[in-house]
């Protein structure tokens, strides 16, 4: 199957520079393998069930969205157990150590994704109770 994407040059250009550098055939398959690692470190969580212990990882622009985030953690702080934040310029790096219901993690790590001014998140299960 054939398709198209919309993708900042920069962006496009760091990852073509990854893929041939560990010396991948095609763009193609980097992406397939992308969406593949994606696909799994997305679909352990919401395959959870019962009480979890996770580390929320995200990245935002911190003048941008802080409020906002604010709000959110405090809409789940019968999950959020403590929270990390570091400044890299005008970056924000901040950990949040969860444990309750999994789908309520999940919850929370998806209203983070919401948020155009946050880059990335990344969640660690670290321990289940399933």
């Amino acid at each position: 199957m054939r398709t198209s994407f919309n993708i900042p040059d920069d962006l496009l250009a760091e990852f073509d520079g990854v893929w041939e550098e560990q010396g991948l055939e095609s763009r193609s398959r980097a992406v397939r393998e992308a969406m593949q690692e994606y696909i799994e470190s997305h679909s352990r969580l919401e395959a959870t069930t019962g009480e979890v212990v996770a580390l929320v990882g995200f990245d935002y622009r911190h003048h941008d969205i802080i409020r906002e985030l604010h709000a959110v953690q405090h809409e789940f702080q019968d999950v959020i157990l403590n929270t990390s934040h570091t400044h890299q310029g005008e970056w924000c790096l901040e950990s949040l150590f969860c444990r309750g219901p999994a789908e309520v993690v999940g919850e929370l790590t998806n209203r983070l994704r919401d948020f155009d001014a946050v880059s990335r998140v990344k969640v660690m299960v670290i321990r289940d109770d399933a």
